[in-house]
């Protein structure tokens, strides 16, 4: 009796055992299952008793339906688009090492220009030169060696030197820039190189997916690599008011892709792997960038090109006016409304301005469409223009009581001397 009352017990220690067994595994089940719901894996049927298996990447979510076909293609798979623009000109982005030369005041020297009297200038120079380095990116246009970047990366080089991805150092020779335009051309003894093409810039979608490559902080002497960052296009047609650094940027690219110190010059990449634009500036008050920058537009570096090749752009143009501020009895006299415009006080003979009939006490309200409030801002508004000789010119007159458009072409300067509007 006592040996079956043993037996018993052993069973229903083994039975309770066995159902709490049970009991644990369902409640990892559920566990398991809850798990894999949060993450966004598959989950096996309610009360199936079995996990799925886990050796099988997660389906991806359906794309929209909606989506063109290129944009399905950087959706679906991680070789897109963008990754095979990147890969395509990648080796023709270059970096670029300047060394300027440039003209700094002796710092041993008192900054008061009397107290230099005190030292000889033969032993003690008021200035001397100093080398500095400077570093900014580039890319190839052709395959024999002509390549793209910004005139302020090249502006006072007593050398350039440009770095390819292949490891090839080559001495550069620039074969011309636009300052205004902030572009120049240079050129390598090189041939069978990649190149990017250039694109149309009038093309560009806000917010379609673009590509800057270039050479941030000198990266690119790191491993002979340029450096990625992709964004979008957020704007289009950016002009700014007024000139920066003697240069003018109008018809600007925006976009949100990095864009730091050594970027400039850089390619702006589509994902057609065309160049839009070229990187150029940033807003920043830290110095990096905070995701607005800006590229001058392809269309404009394609111009400028051409421009280059034939010897540079000529803007020692002629108009042949002088001019003061329009003040308030002046404006009653003329009949004008507001105290805005500059008064012209001397027309130059034979000179464009005379040609078209302008005359002296006409008052000039606007130039090429922009508001002339003074004679400074029409200085400012000319100097702040792409004006070229042989361009037309269009200048609005008031002259006694009556308005009128006056159209003219500018001409080359008179012995060849520098404009000053």
């Amino acid at each position: 009796m006592t040996r079956i009352l043993n037996f018993f017990v052993i069973g229903l220690l083994a039975g309770l055992l066995v159902f709490y067994q049970y009991h644990r595994n369902q409640q990892l089940e559920r566990e398991i299952q809850g798990l894999k719901a949060a993450a966004g894996l598959p989950v096996s049927p309610e009360g199936s008793g079995s996990a799925q298996s886990t050796d099988q990447p997660p389906a991806l979510p359906a794309a929209p339906a909606t989506l063109p076909a290129r944009e399905m293609d950087i959706y679906d798979s991680r070789q897109n688009a963008i990754t095979r623009a990147i890969a395509n000109s990648a080796d023709a982005v270059v970096g670029i090492n300047v060394v300027q030369v440039r003209e700094v005041r002796n710092p041993w020297l008192p900054q008061d220009p009397l107290g230099w009297m005190l030292f000889d200038e033969r032993i003690w120079p008021r200035t001397f030169k100093q080398r500095v380095q400077n570093l900014g990116s580039g890319f190839i246009i052709s395959s024999d060696g002509y390549i793209v970047t910004n005139e302020h990366v090249v502006r006072d080089a007593a050398e350039v030197v440009v770095t390819t991805t292949a490891r090839h150092k080559y001495q550069a020779k620039t074969v011309g820039t636009d300052p205004l335009l902030d572009l120049a051309l240079l050129e390598i003894d090189a041939d069978n190189l990649p190149c990017i093409p250039l694109g149309n810039s009038d093309n560009v979608i806000v917010g379609e997916w673009v590509i800057a490559i270039g050479n941030p902080f000198g990266l690119f002497d790191v491993n002979d690599q340029p450096s990625v960052s992709v964004g979008v296009i957020s704007a289009v047609k950016r002009d700014f008011a007024s000139n920066i650094g003697g240069r003018i940027y109008t018809n600007m690219i925006q976009t949100d892709a990095a864009i730091n110190r050594g970027n400039s010059g850089g390619p702006l990449l589509n994902a057609e792997g065309e160049a839009v634009g070229m990187n150029t500036l940033i807003f920043s008050e830290s110095g990096g960038s905070v995701g607005v920058g800006f590229a001058i537009p392809s269309n404009r570096i394609t111009a400028t090109i051409d421009d280059l090749l034939k010897g540079g752009v000529d803007r020692n143009y002629w108009i042949g006016i002088r001019a003061l501020d329009l003040n308030a009895t002046m404006a009653k006299i003329y009949g004008l409304d507001s105290v805005r415009g500059a008064v012209v006080t001397s027309v130059d003979p034979g000179s464009p301005a005379a040609r078209a009939g302008i005359r002296m006490e006409d008052v000039i309200l606007e130039i090429g469409g922009r508001n002339v409030e003074s004679a400074r801002s029409a200085k400012d508004i000319l100097r702040s223009t792409d004006l070229r000789v042989g361009d037309k010119l269009t200048m609005k007159i008031a002259r006694k009581k009556r308005v009128f458009d006056v159209t003219f072409t500018l001409a080359p300067l008179p012995g060849g001397g520098q404009s000053q509007p």
